[in-house]
């Protein structure tokens, strides 16, 4: 296939248009190699161990959710230096789905919902909510295990998902609007936990996020590459 049909197939399952303003111009092909795409790798971050597991395979394409570059750059070196030097010295394409495959039908946050076996779905501004069958222990399960509760519930039956960053007050309370018992999401600050209307599971960006990434690669018959950040929990 050649690198611009890959292009067109992967903006129709995430169009460019759904993406917040902040993805300008760091989503989609952020870094060309050779034209003809034959071997496809995915992870959810461009790291320099996923970039050398791809190259150990002859990738000709890397598609990943995170870009390695978050602003603009006017110098090469140190740990992007090395990231670029490993993917143009392999002739290898990056390409980026990040907020357009957060939002897209499919995407990351219908993942999610899936591996929670969510139903009775709806969206919200940001995610979604759904019935959740599940326990707080099997959510941990499924999520790899450590999170964490802020506050208090012993039963959840609405549960509210933002995969990724999405402890934001506004999208509590519409959750809480909504008839939610219960929300998910990564990296909660201090600040929205003392005010948060409903019970907040946190669990790990990873978590929440990587699931989309493997699920494209199964369906897409390509070569998922999973790299976790080590958390490890210090009695």
């Amino acid at each position: 296939m050649h690198v611009r049909a890959f292009i067109e197939e992967m903006e129709h399952l995430a169009s460019p248009d759904l993406a917040e303003d902040c993805d300008a111009g760091k989503i989609g092909l952020v870094v060309e190699g050779r034209p003809e795409i034959s071997r496809v790798c995915c992870a959810l971050d461009a790291t320099p161990y996923v970039i050398q597991q791809a190259v150990g395979v002859s990738a000709d394409m890397l598609v990943v959710h995170h870009t390695p570059m978050w602003t603009p750059l006017t110098t090469l070196t140190g740990r992007i230096a090395g990231l670029m030097r490993a993917l143009l010295s392999a002739d290898m394409n990056l390409y980026v789905m990040h907020t357009n495959f957060d939002r897209a039908r499919e995407g990351v946050n219908d993942a999610l919902a899936e591996l929670l076996s969510l139903t009775d779905i709806t969206p919200l501004t940001l995610g979604c909510i759904g019935t959740c069958p599940l326990s707080l222990t099997e959510i941990s399960r499924r999520l790899g295990g450590n999170i964490r509760l802020w506050g208090d519930t012993k039963e959840i039956r609405r549960l509210a998902i933002v995969a990724g960053s999405g402890f934001d007050t506004s999208l509590i309370e519409e959750a809480k609007a909504r008839c939610a018992d219960a929300f998910l999401s990564a990296e909660m600050k201090h600040s929205v936990a003392r005010t948060a209307p409903l019970p907040c599971i946190e669990a790990t960006h990873y978590a929440l996020e990587a699931p989309a990434m493997q699920r494209l690669a199964g369906r897409k018959g390509w070569q998922y590459i999973k790299d976790p950040p080590v958390l490890q929990t210090i009695p």
